[in-house]
């Protein structure tokens, strides 16, 4: 048994990969958390009709609040604009107070005006939301999040682990004293697995609209559009990666760098909340883009315009990481 433990320590030892992942990576993540989750100072913007000046005052001690003169034709219109994360008016059936959706910042405002509310108003409250989840499925308000990464996570996966296998059994080596062009044999793998990740969102989709009952506010082609791309985008990582890699087990630990901190910046947390300006980093991760756009029509019920830009973003990277994988496989052919 000491044997087995010393050849043990001796062969990690001698794994530099796998021991800076075993201590560093948590570390990372931790740090990655202690950012993400950790104070911030983003206030709540509050537009406020007709409310009383003395609950304003109170407000604006916690957050920035703006009155506003004319109450929104369409509240919804207003608030999914960003004009404000809530609208707060008093009329004669008490304080209405309208949210897009739940989040961290919707929390902020409601606790601020619970604790004013007893002390300074006693009418009836009202809470209001322009996308509520299906309260009898909380998985609803987080669908788009895990079909995402789900999407993602499993085309890396298998597209890296194969990608690997291929060259622990000489068939890219093969492939490279070939005829065939760098861009053709990415593009071919692209293709391929790119293929088989569409069948994936098909079939992940229809199961969790038609098994699993999930709401689905807009298109469900749109959403296999999405997520095809964002299936892609994996592939093109994966692959990348995979150079980078000796073993299956080397394309396995790229996970908790590569795929955990994307989760932190699919929509899982309000973006603009996050501490030190971090959440603009979003736009460096494929996730953020399918899972963003992925929200917009499952939650929202938007169209193919209003996540174009999303899509553009997404195919952007893609393209980049296509052309990393062309350069890689010249350095591959090179040696």
């Amino acid at each position: 048994m000491i044997t087995i433990c010393i050849r043990i320590l001796k062969q990690m030892k001698n794994d530099h990969r796998s021991l800076g992942l075993l201590m560093f990576a948590p570390m990372f993540i931790l740090l990655l958390l202690y950012f993400i989750l950790g104070d911030s100072n983003t206030q709540p913007v509050v537009s406020a009709y007709q409310l009383p000046e003395v609950i304003s005052q109170k407000l604006s001690e916690h957050m920035e609040v703006n009155a506003v003169s004319v109450m929104p034709e369409d509240i919804n219109a207003y608030l999914y604009d960003k004009d404000a994360d809530a609208l707060i008016a008093v009329d004669s059936g008490g304080m209405q107070i309208y949210f897009l959706e739940a989040n961290s910042k919707t929390a902020v405002v409601l606790k601020t005006l619970q604790s004013i509310r007893m002390d300074q108003l006693s009418q009836p409250m009202s809470v209001h939301y322009s996308y509520a989840a299906n309260s009898d499925n909380q998985l609803d308000s987080l669908s788009f999040v895990f079909l995402g990464v789900l999407a993602f996570f499993f085309v890396f996966l298998l597209s890296g682990v194969s990608f690997v296998n291929e060259r622990h059994h000489q068939t890219l080596s093969r492939m490279l004293q070939s005829p065939l062009s760098k861009v053709s044999i990415v593009g071919g793998y692209l293709l391929g697995y790119g293929i088989l990740s569409t069948f994936q969102s098909i079939l992940l989709l229809i199961f969790s609209a038609y098994v699993l009952k999930l709401h689905f506010e807009g298109s469900l082609l749109l959403c296999i559009l999405i997520m095809t791309m964002l299936s892609f985008c994996a592939v093109s990582v994966g692959t990348l990666l995979s150079i980078f890699a000796k073993t299956q087990l080397q394309m396995i630990q790229f996970i908790p760098i590569v795929i955990v901190p994307q989760i932190f910046f699919s929509g899982l947390l309000p973006l603009d909340t996050i501490p030190l300006h971090i959440g603009k980093l979003s736009i460096l991760f494929p996730v953020y883009y399918g899972c963003i756009s992925l929200k917009k029509v499952i939650v929202y019920g938007s169209g193919i315009a209003d996540i174009l830009p999303l899509l553009f973003g997404l195919l952007l990277l893609t393209l980049l990481f296509f052309t990393a994988n062309v350069f890689a496989l010249s350095r591959l052919r090179a040696a």
